[in-house]
């Protein structure tokens, strides 16, 4: 994933682009970057590792280093960045948050139409913010190259391009993340996170629409090219990704995670369960709607140890991240031993750290563990945001149990299996939950889901779910 935030101001602006960034680390784990701009010094940019500590103390020094009355910043789960250009449509610095899927077709375009080289990462991959900015480099101004890296991207992107003259903002042309600005006196912001500017002293202005491009400056935002209607906003910023205080589309993410539990608990059995508890951080609030609408009381037999693991992602190496889970959450022996509990998580991905959750939580005494799942069963990988980390679909702990159910005709009945009022999704779930070790295992339902969101059916991409775009 990633997140970015920008700013534009009568005065300097750093220490509102350093806090605003800083409000999205739990969207990115590995690179942190700010680009600032000024008459008298121009471009000025940092970028360090964020992967074993935190963005804030990474940029103290930078902070007190840089000057600028406009700029963008970035956490990014992937490439460093902003990158600072050059070319014919002058210097500017941009970042992006997205998913490129035709990355080989579109370096063979851009090696055709003049590009000499691209800088190559480690993995042999090309940073994804420079291809775009070849992109937007083939037309004659910015706001044409952004709409034709649109156009031309598979996938999905949203970015922030500093300019002296300003700071373009464009969302990704199905409005799959959010792009959010914001405005104080004598200062405006753009943000990923709806919540970063708050306490900077910005108020709301207004959400960009799908595929919109605009140009803010201190004193307006300019609509460059409008909103297209079609929509498709990302189901997990509730989910999972968003932070808890964040509003997508004017619906708060932990409002509507508290509904989610709440419908859970509306269609479940839960006789005999002790305590209902959430897995820390993203189930506790469905966890909270769970027992407010059953009577079952709220615990927290987990409490995750946050003064050394303060951030909700973790290290992109899938072992590591299994250790790093275990490691963050301490149990507690009251609530746990003879007792039957209730747990839900957000989502189950491969199963791997959920199965040794449970398991760990038998070793510590529970008579009983019964798992929810937030979201539906997720049957295919993520094509626009990175959601699973997946490198195949064979990862997902459902396809891994359909191939074992159906053998060679696992393809064939993948409607089905997303289907909840059909025989072969309730031997699907009935298959994981005795995998992974649990007493019973039930999913909300993609109705259900989208209930708790509020917004139109067709507004909201659901492809993980359903297979459809």
């Amino acid at each position: 994933m990633g997140g970015f935030f920008g700013a534009v101001s009568r005065e300097d602006c750093v220490m509102d682009l350093f806090f605003g960034v800083d409000y999205h680390s739990h969207l990115g784990t590995r690179r942190g970057g700010m680009a600032v701009y000024s008459k008298e010094a121009g471009f000025q940019r940092a970028i360090h590792n964020i992967e074993n500590s935190p963005f804030r103390t990474k940029f103290e020094k930078d902070v007190n280093e840089m000057a600028g009355t406009m700029g963008i910043g970035c956490i990014s789960d992937n490439e460093p960045q902003p990158l600072i250009v050059r070319s014919h449509l002058g210097n500017y610095a941009i970042t992006t948050v997205g998913r490129i899927n035709n990355e080989e077709e579109l370096i063979r375009s851009a090696f055709q139409n003049g590009s000499t080289h691209f800088l190559e990462m480690s993995g042999g991959k090309v940073n994804a913010t420079e291809l775009v900015a070849s992109l937007i480099n083939q037309k004659d101004s910015i706001p044409e190259g952004i709409r034709f890296a649109q156009e031309r991207i598979d996938g999905s992107m949203s970015m922030l391009l500093l300019t002296k003259e300003g700071i373009y903002a464009a969302r990704d042309k199905m409005g799959r993340t959010p792009v959010i600005l914001g405005k104080k006196d004598g200062a405006r912001c753009v943000s990923f996170e709806s919540f970063s500017y708050l306490n900077l002293g910005y108020g709301l202005d207004r959400e960009l629409g799908p595929g919109e491009i605009v140009l803010m400056d201190v004193n307006n935002v300019q609509v460059l090219r409008k909103p297209d209607k079609p929509m498709k906003i990302c189901a997990f910023l509730w989910i999972y990704y968003g932070y808890p205080t964040s509003s997508y589309e004017n619906v708060n993410v932990e409002a509507m995670r508290c509904r989610c539990g709440e419908i859970l608990a509306e269609h479940d059995q839960y006789e005999g369960i002790d305590y209902v508890a959430g897995i820390p951080d993203s189930g506790v609030p469905h966890a909270i709607g769970y027992a407010n609408r059953s009577g079952i009381p709220f615990a927290r037999p987990f409490i995750k140890y946050t003064p050394t693991w303060p951030r909700s992602f973790m290290p992109t190496n899938q072992s590591m991240r299994n250790l790093v889970a275990h490691m963050k959450l301490i149990p507690v022996d009251a609530l746990i031993r003879d007792k039957s509990l209730l747990f839900i998580d957000d989502s189950i991905v491969r199963g791997t750290q959920m199965g040794e959750t449970v398991d760990f939580l038998y070793k510590s005494g529970a008579k009983e563990v019964h798992i929810r799942s937030a979201c539906p069963p997720i049957m295919f990988g993520c094509k626009y945001l990175n959601f699973s980390r997946s490198t195949s679909e064979m990862e997902l702990i459902t396809r891994r149990v359909i191939a074992e159910l159906e053998g060679e005709q696992a393809l064939n009945h993948l409607d089905e299996y997303c289907d909840d009022k059909t025989e072969r999704y309730q031997k699907m779930v009935k298959k994981i939950g005795e995998k992974l070790d649990f007493t019973t295992l039930r999913y909300q339902t993609l109705d259900g889901m989208l209930e708790a969101i509020g917004l139109p059916r067709d507004q909201i991409c659901t492809y993980c779910w359903s297979g459809e775009e």
